[in-house]
């Protein structure tokens, strides 16, 4: 009868115990950015996707998004962040990260993609929302034109608020073109 109890007693705790395990699994893995048009919720894949999501997921942690905007918006392809403060300065990085766009994971609407320079390992903290499948992005092969854009989230909630920022009026500003003429600010960014 004891080891009958004891038994179920540590098949209980163990259960317990993977429960809050998956749980915890699951929020860690979600970001919430409030901007100044709604919240979007983002599912990070650190599975398919490691580097670029602890990547994202330090940037978050350290409050790096909070403050910046969406500094170029083009309707029917993408939305691009992460980079720029409400002055337009750029803000200081860490050190770029491989680009893993060979993970298989598509440039599809709603997916969260690192922004680079032409060299395919230069990504940093910028990213974008794609407004829609945007397959000539995808990883084609392992040369500076074949590399791609790695997907590494996507949008699970908020949709319509990327999507609203499409209809922003834009203009250049600081030598950029698509800049939103009204800021779309990144309030906060915080794991969920």
């Amino acid at each position: 009868m004891r080891n009958t109890i004891l038994s179920l007693v540590l098949l209980l705790t163990t259960t317990l115990s993977f429960a809050t395990e998956t749980k915890m699994s699951d929020t860690q893995n979600k970001v919430k950015l409030t901007t100044s048009l709604g919240e979007i919720i983002i599912q990070v894949n650190l599975e398919k996707a490691p580097i670029s999501s602890a990547n994202f997921i330090k940037y978050v942690k350290e409050g790096f998004y909070s403050g910046t905007i969406f500094h170029r918006i083009i309707p029917g392809f993408m939305a691009q962040g992460g980079g720029f403060d409400t002055d337009f300065n750029q803000k200081p990085v860490h050190a770029a990260i491989q680009n893993e766009a060979d993970n298989g994971l598509k440039n599809s609407r709603g997916t969260l993609a690192m922004a680079r320079t032409g060299d395919p390992h230069s990504a940093t903290a910028q990213f974008f929302i794609n407004y829609k499948d945007n397959s000539f992005l995808d990883h084609t092969s392992p040369t500076s034109q074949g590399w791609g854009y790695a997907v590494f989230a996507e949008v699970i909630e908020g949709m319509d608020v990327v999507d609203a920022m499409a209809d922003a009026a834009t203009g250049n500003r600081g030598g950029h073109q698509d800049v939103p003429k009204e800021d779309i600010v990144i309030e906060s960014a915080e794991m969920i």
